[in-house]
């Protein structure tokens, strides 16, 4: 049997969950309004309209897919939050891709890691989403390696 990790790190898998879900929106809107404006000159109200309807699906799919992540034991989870929230440059991709705005040149690190990303949005950080993710992330982070280490570190007063 698992030991439980403790209130602590569910409060903070709880607290990115709720920020992540936070910022989605916002940061699919700024990505194509930034590329839009850059391409266009102008942030087109009506994209900007369909910007806001693909940000508010992100924080429904990929918030949740981030919440369930979190939610699983840390011994069950395959991946990180950071790893599960890079697929939501989908949503500004479609909606830029529909309205014409070219791919940009990417470094060959990007084309290689990220092929489907062709506008360079994929956060490197949390803080590269939104800068409100950069503390609870490093918090969650911190206490998840936490309740790792109390569920499998044998103390040395208890080693054989």
């Amino acid at each position: 049997m698992t030991a439980d990790p403790g209130p602590e790190l569910r409060a903070r898998a709880e607290a990115l969950a709720r920020a992540v879900e936070a910022a989605l929106p916002g940061w699919v809107e700024r990505s194509v309004e930034r590329l839009l404006v850059a391409f266009t000159g102008e942030a087109d109200l009506a994209i900007m309209a369909e910007a806001r309807e693909a940000g508010a699906r992100a924080r429904v799919e990929v918030g949740g897919r981030v919440r369930a992540l979190l939610e699983t034991d840390i011994d069950e989870q395959r991946a990180n939050p950071l790893a599960v929230l890079r697929p939501a440059v989908a949503y500004p991709t479609d909606v830029l891709r529909r309205t014409g705005v070219p791919p940009v040149v990417r470094d060959g690190f990007a084309e290689a890691r990220f092929p489907d990303d062709v506008y360079d949005l994929t956060p490197a950080s949390f803080a590269d989403v939104d800068p409100s993710l950069h503390e609870p992330g490093l918090e969650w982070g911190a206490a998840k390696a936490w309740a790792h280490r109390r569920r499998h570190v044998v103390p040395p007063s208890e080693a054989p």
